[in-house]
């Protein structure tokens, strides 16, 4: 809980900066998993897979997802909004989450898009994307973050 007034700099609805782009990278990441499963948003739907290259799906039209794609994206989106009730906790998912999706990125880059080690089914589009939002979310936290040491 912060002790700012909420019209203080860094601090909006009661929450810090920080709070928000880890609620907001939480909600946002919750949306992506749950639309994975929506025909029509996934395109080529029949060919989903639970895992695997062998999935064809695209959300977007541009993004290869399987099933268990879209459960991580879920469940990494729940544990972003529940850590974000806290500035502690939002900058420890912002930075932790962050790194895990450039390790997702490079992971996807080095095994190759037709790979039985591929088992989340990643494509090129997924790997730059998950590299993007990697170094956005560690930037954003470390920012944020800054802000919120910098108050009383």
């Amino acid at each position: 809980m912060t002790t700012a007034s909420p019209h203080a700099h860094g601090v909006h609805f009661g929450r810090a900066d920080v709070q928000n782009a880890g609620m907001g990278v939480g909600i946002l990441l919750m949306l992506v998993g749950v639309l994975g499963f929506i025909p029509g948003v996934t395109t080529q739907y029949s060919e989903l897979m639970f895992l695997g290259p062998a999935s064809h799906a695209m959300f977007l039209g541009l993004f290869q997802v399987s099933m268990l794609l879209n459960v991580v994206q879920l469940a990494i989106g729940a544990t972003g909004w529940a850590m974000s009730r806290t500035e502690h906790g939002a900058r420890n998912f912002l930075l932790g989450a962050g790194g895990l999706y450039i390790v997702l990125a490079i992971f996807g880059l080095i095994v190759g898009v037709d790979s039985a080690a591929n088992f989340l089914a990643l494509n090129m589009m997924d790997n730059w994307a998950h590299l993007v939002l990697g170094v956005v979310m560690i930037v954003a936290g470390w920012l944020f973050s800054r802000t919120a040491a910098r108050r009383p």
